[in-house]
């Protein structure tokens, strides 16, 4: 199959630290439930502050007070990564055909992109991340959302989560939720075929 048979584009994005190698290990276990649907995990566009991997937005002297103001700082280059990946797998023009598929820091710009009105696009995923954008759109697109956080997460709290499916909910977006009890900062089989199953479901 080539990218301009392919009926849908989802969009991989990797946390801090790590790279689009990395969370493109998913491919192979989701592709079979998402027949005609292409992938790329593009790497973030700054390389890590504390180890080889890359970065949307440094995470050095983080807080809840300054994060919404880096994520701002970080939309132009996020954007440009996006744009490229769009228009290199041939969904320029058909976001609705697009999906986010982001873990940890890769779901904060992924929910960041919708809330801010800027990529209303067919879906998005979000893994173990947080909603802290401050700056909403006023007309935020009806993305259907699927959020999934593990119980046991020592990095990003799990009420990051419920708290982001609050706001969404409040916003009038679509909002499922899975708790994964047991498990830490990390994707479990379970999340896996959630997902799949719902981006085939809103992609189909």
């Amino acid at each position: 199959m080539t990218n301009t048979e392919a009926k849908a584009l989802v969009i991989l994005l990797h946390g801090v630290g790590s790279s689009g190698a990395d969370l493109a290990a998913l491919v192979p276990v989701m592709a079979p439930a998402l027949p005609g649907i292409v992938f790329d995990a593009p790497n973030a566009p700054h390389p890590c502050d504390f180890n080889s991997g890359h970065q949307w937005f440094s995470v050095v002297g983080v807080t809840a007070e300054n994060r919404a103001e880096r994520i701002r700082a970080a939309r132009g280059a996020f954007d440009a990564v996006v744009s490229e990946s769009i228009k290199r797998n041939g969904f320029y023009g058909r976001l609705d055909r697009v999906a986010f598929l982001g873990f940890s820091q890769g779901t904060i710009m992924a929910l960041d992109a919708l809330v801010s009105g800027r990529w209303p696009v067919g879906a998005v995923v979000g893994l173990s991340g947080r909603l802290s954008t401050d700056d909403m759109a006023d007309n935020i697109p009806p993305t259907p959302v699927l959020l999934q956080h593990g119980a046991m997460d020592g990095v990003i709290p799990v009420g990051e989560t419920l708290e982001a499916e609050r706001r969404l909910k409040a916003l009038g977006v679509p909002v499922e939720t899975l708790i994964v009890q047991s498990l830490g900062h990390s994707i479990s089989a379970e999340g896996i075929n959630r997902a799949s199953a719902f981006l085939a479901r809103h992609l189909a």
